[in-house]
């Protein structure tokens, strides 16, 4: 049995009533929803919060869950959604995001291999010079793109993942990362041809 599918069951078994099968259900995606919400809070004080407002969220809407998506799917809509109407409460904007260098390699991204770990100091600090534009660079994008290349790159979802989670064709979501790219890559072009 998948995992989709051992979600299913626990999610039938608390839509049924059992209070014990939601325990089981935030102790097994807490950790997850914290590190998604890490991306967009700043202050980790407020990070177990707003996780508990997530969960809050998910039991009061558990009932409308069809499982037409897997769980995660949907919790992790719920999270990102509850993380936005946090920081705009707040009046924050996300926190910067980290970056897995290997993510960037996997995808076929060219400034890919200046990111790895490097042998020199000159090299230490030109891949750091060469994240510290990257994250600026997704910082500054609209929220569609952000939220879109960050799905891919740094929580590695399939293009079917983030379009569900984004509500909107795969077409569209190949469209933002590819033009998310494009920005990124300009912002290092620079920094690569030296």
């Amino acid at each position: 049995m998948n995992e989709r599918d051992l979600d299913f069951q626990l999610i039938q078994r608390i839509q049924n009533g059992e209070q014990q099968a939601f325990t089981l259900l935030v102790k097994k995606y807490q950790n997850r929803v914290a590190n998604i919400l890490t991306r967009y809070i700043r202050n980790s004080g407020d990070i177990a919060d707003v996780t508990q407002e997530v969960f809050i969220k998910v039991y009061h809407s558990l009932e409308t869950f069809r499982g037409d998506s897997a769980f995660y799917t949907w919790l992790y809509r719920i999270t990102v959604n509850t993380a936005k109407n946090y920081l705009t409460s707040q009046s924050r904007r996300p926190s910067s995001l980290d970056i897995d260098t290997q993510t960037f390699e996997n995808e076929g991204y060219d400034g890919g291999e200046a990111l790895r770990e490097p042998d020199d100091p000159e090299s230490i600090l030109h891949a750091q010079e060469i994240k510290h534009v990257i994250l600026n660079t997704i910082e500054q994008l609209p929220d569609e793109l952000k939220s879109a290349i960050t799905l891919r790159e740094l929580d590695g979802m399939s293009y079917e993942e983030i379009a569900s989670i984004e509500n909107c064709p795969i077409g569209t979501v190949r469209s933002r990362i590819f033009r998310a790219r494009e920005y990124i890559d300009k912002q290092l072009q620079p920094l690569l041809e030296n």
